[in-house]
């Protein structure tokens, strides 16, 4: 199946590959306007969503409510500080033979999943 993008998709997948982090919608809506490559901000929701669906960028969202966008790429595993807002990534993944199973049970294609575990780290622990 040939995916055909828009222009706009195009600038958010080139920033997304050269930031290599988590982003949120307002910041690619700066940088791109930074870089005279600008659009609307609803120009920037509608593009991530599409490439969303397409399982080319994928969204984790904060304890604050923010989303971060980046590109799929792995899975991802965070320890989320709730007080400070610090969040650890880990490299373990203990659900990775369940995502095969669940793929093959329900014929269901996962692009990618998130894994996330939330409570105080050490400083707020001590506080």
């Amino acid at each position: 199946m040939t995916v055909i993008r828009t222009r706009s998709q195009d600038r958010i997948l080139n920033l997304l590959k050269t930031i290599k982090k988590g982003i949120s919608a307002q910041d690619i809506y700066v940088e791109l306007r930074n870089s005279n490559q600008g659009m609307g901000l609803a120009t920037v929701y509608r593009s991530l969503e599409a490439l969303k669906l397409e399982g080319m960028v994928q969204m984790r969202n904060l304890a604050n409510g923010e989303a971060l966008y980046s590109l799929t790429q792995q899975d991802k595993h965070h320890l989320t500080c709730l007080q400070c807002g610090t969040s650890i990534q880990i490299n373990q993944c203990p659900v990775h033979n369940l995502e095969d199973q669940l793929e093959t049970n329900h014929k269901f294609k996962i692009f990618y999943h998130t894994l996330e575990f939330f409570g105080l780290c050490s400083q707020c622990q001590s506080l």
